[in-house]
């Protein structure tokens, strides 16, 4: 049985609609025991998105940002967040976007980008599903001095560490950023292996 036969949407809301968009929904849902319950859930809809970890497999180094992410400092997180590049997809393919996404917030450009999965990293309450990738780098791709978008409040900085380093950096609580985290035990895995690349 299809999941949309087990949904039957009662009422949505429109809560906030400023930065992004945030609706109330009630709807009832088909139980595995064949009863119907009513549920009641707020979903924010902010697009779909695209992250990427480029890495030097000659190097053995991985090109991340740094930028203030007010959601996290209200948390608690009282520092810049280290990420993966990554990006909203505002209406162009995945890979168009996380190109464009690197250059602007990297200074570098890329031409070979490759999926390695997508995956929703917030079910619960976000809509958002995001795509990841990885390309490699090297010194000469870089055309700008990157920095993101000022005028979307974007004030970013630029990081390479080692695979080895990126990875302390998770263990002793610097990298904290999901998606980051992700990307970085793909590329332990698969690509920044025993000092060389594996494919």
């Amino acid at each position: 049985m299809a999941i949309s036969s087990r949904v039957r949407v009662e009422d949505v809301t429109t809560l906030s609609d400023d930065w992004y968009v945030l609706k109330k929904t009630t709807f009832s849902f088909l139980r595995g025991d064949g009863s119907w319950q009513r549920q009641s859930r707020e979903t924010y809809d902010r697009g779909n998105g695209a992250t990427i970890l480029l890495y030097d497999p000659e190097r053995r180094t991985v090109l991340l940002t740094r930028q203030f992410r007010y959601p996290a400092f209200v948390n608690g997180h009282d520092d810049l967040l280290i990420e993966a590049p990554a990006g909203l997809l505002d209406n162009a393919s995945p890979e168009e976007r996380i190109k464009a996404e690197v250059e602007e917030e990297t200074g570098y450009r890329v031409t070979d980008v490759r999926p390695i999965f997508d995956a929703f990293m917030s079910p619960g309450s976000v809509t958002e599903r995001l795509h990841f990738f990885v390309g490699a780098y090297s010194a000469a791709d870089r055309v700008s001095d990157g920095g993101g978008n000022a005028d979307e409040g974007e004030d970013i900085e630029r990081l390479e560490p080692t695979i080895d380093e990126a990875l302390r950096m998770i263990a002793d609580g610097r990298i904290r950023d999901g998606k980051t985290i992700m990307l970085l035990q793909h590329a332990a895995l698969h690509l920044l292996k025993d000092g060389g690349t594996v494919r």
